[in-house]
């Protein structure tokens, strides 16, 4: 069984799962929701969460630098929910902060450019939140 780690905006959804160690995280895709008109890509995870087995969600949680809730670390808060809610299955918020900025530091450093940076930001977002999780876990080892 696999993780499936989550960052989660109001306009995309990057999608990573780990390997079947739960060693590393690769990135899947990006998926394409509406947060306003409450469409959040649920079929589209589904599909993924049953090719790819997984067994436990970590979701991005991006906290204010002081620690503090904001909007966007409730949107995630009521994104968990729906997906423990929808798939029965065990979800991890997992602190964020800065891995967008990390990401979009990395994809700079190999020359990406601007226009496939912006296709790619979100999908290796969630692989640095599901990279972390992992890496977490295998040092409580």
């Amino acid at each position: 069984m696999r993780i499936m780690g989550l960052d989660v905006g109001s306009k995309t959804v990057g999608i990573a799962v780990s390997d079947a160690f739960g060693w590393t995280a690769q990135g899947i895709e990006t998926i394409k929701i509406d947060e306003s008109n409450n469409q959040f890509g649920i079929d589209r995870i589904e599909e993924l969460v049953k090719s790819h087995e997984v067994s436990t969600f970590v979701v991005g949680y991006p906290k204010n630098m002081n620690n503090s809730i904001g909007p966007r670390a409730e949107a995630s808060e009521r994104f968990a929910e729906l997906l423990k809610v929808t798939f029965n299955k065990p979800v991890v918020l997992w602190d964020e902060r800065l891995t967008t900025a990390a990401a979009e530091r990395m994809l700079i450093q190999a020359d990406v450019s601007r226009k496939k940076r912006k296709q790619v930001i979100d999908k290796m977002a969630a692989v640095m939140i599901l990279q972390g999780y992992l890496d977490s876990k295998s040092n409580m080892r």
